[in-house]
Formats: C-alpha cells, structure tokens, sequence
C-alpha cells in the first residue's frame, strides 16, 4: 500500500531472464527476476556496475527483450508486442530522463520538448500548449528560445525532463539524472522529480549510484550480479 492507498500494480515484472553474447560465450545479467512496481510509486535501482540496473530499466522501458519472462505495463504485456507496436507504445507510455540530456544543440528548449509530440496527431496549436505546460512545470517557461549551448547543465536537465513528461506518460525512466550536475543543480533535479511524483503522480523508476539520489525515493532496490539481494522502504 502506498501512502494509505489500496494497492494498484503499474509495472508488474515475472520471471525476467536476460543475457548478451560476448563472442561465442552468452553472459547472464538478469536471473530470474520477479517484483511489483505500484502505481504512483518511486523506485530507485541500486547496485555495482554491472549489476543489470541499466538493462532491468531499458526493459522495462521496452528499449530492450527480454529473453524469457513477462513485463506488464498498466495491463499491457511488453514483451509480446512487435518491434513496431514496442516503438508506438513506448512513445506515448514511457519518458525518458538521461544522465546527459540527449538535447539537440541546434534546436531550441522548445523544440526539443516538442520533439516526442511531432509523432502524435496533434495539432500545432495543441503541440504549443502541451510544451509551454511542460516547460512551465519544470521552472523554464522563460528560456523557451534558447538553445542548449546558452542553457547550464542543470538547465539542460530541466528541458530534458519537459520532453519526458510533454505526451504524459505513464511512467518515467531516469538512468542516474544527476550523475553529470552538481551538488546544488543535482539537489534542484531531485526536488523536481519529488515533485512529479508527488504532485502529479507520476511513477517513476530511478537508476542511481548517488545513495543521496536514492534516498528520495520510496523504496529502493538493490541489483547485484542479475539478482534482486534486498528490499528497502
């Protein structure tokens, strides 16, 4: 139960197995791993480099397989969809937060939150009220027209988490989002993501090495060598 409400599943995970080759050898990152993710919550994933954090999160993203198993999302089976529903359902359920922005230099703030919305079936109208939305959300309504270069890294990040949340997506991924800023800009990202979480209900699933980052969070959980070792509230 989470916060004195009735127990409601977002990302139900059953059985995962995933390994990649290494030349002839196949290396096993993910053993056997089974949990809930409720809805609303706020996961961080912790463990040694290594460990199967970032894989366990790409497949829950659906930006990776899994080689046997389940991944439900909000009801939907990810592992059974075709490569081609995988990218349709991905681009309207999932935002992405990454360590180093992945901003486009020569677009503005505003297009690069806009990005993600260029494939839906909006108008340009709607696409214009849904970014302004976002980039007031994260504190950047005034720096709409500019361009990453004339933006700090904190900054960055906060344009980079507008065009995660722009199409409202069903959950966040975020594969450690301060790992590139500074203490004071890390602690700015961590609020705002509280925020999303707590203001606006969002779930959100955290990749992390910063025990600080992870604090914030619900629940935490720790990968090591392709197993879940222990649960912590």
């Amino acid at each position: 139960m989470l916060n004195g409400k009735p127990r409601e599943i977002a990302v139900s995970i059953r059985d995962v197995y995933k390994s990649y080759r290494r030349g002839s050898q196949s290396v096993a990152v993910l053993e056997g791993i089974s949990f809930d993710i409720e809805r609303g919550e706020f996961l961080a994933l912790m463990g040694p480099s290594g460990s199967g954090k970032s894989t366990l999160l790409n497949l829950i993203a659906g930006i990776d397989t899994v080689d046997s198993g389940s991944i439900t999302v909000e009801g939907v089976d990810i592992a059974t969809l075709s490569e081609s529903d995988l990218a349709r359902w991905r681009s309207a359920n999932v935002g992405f937060i990454f360590q180093f922005y992945n901003l486009i230099p020569v677009l503005t703030a505003f297009e690069n939150v806009e990005l993600p919305l260029l494939l839906t079936s909006l108008s340009r109208k709607s696409r214009k009220e849904h970014v302004q939305t976002a980039l007031s959300v994260v504190g950047l309504a005034d720096r709409m027209e500019h361009y990453p270069s004339q933006l700090s890294g904190g900054q960055q990040q906060r344009v980079a988490i507008a065009r995660a949340i722009v199409t409202d997506p069903t959950i966040l991924v975020a594969d450690e989002p301060t790992g590139d800023l500074d203490r004071v800009s890390a602690k700015e990202i961590l609020d705002l993501v509280g925020q999303l979480n707590a203001g606006f209900g969002k779930t959100i699933i955290m990749v992390t090495h910063d025990p600080r980052a992870a604090e914030r969070a619900h629940c935490i959980r720790h990968l090591d060598k392709g197993e879940l070792s222990n649960v912590s509230a």
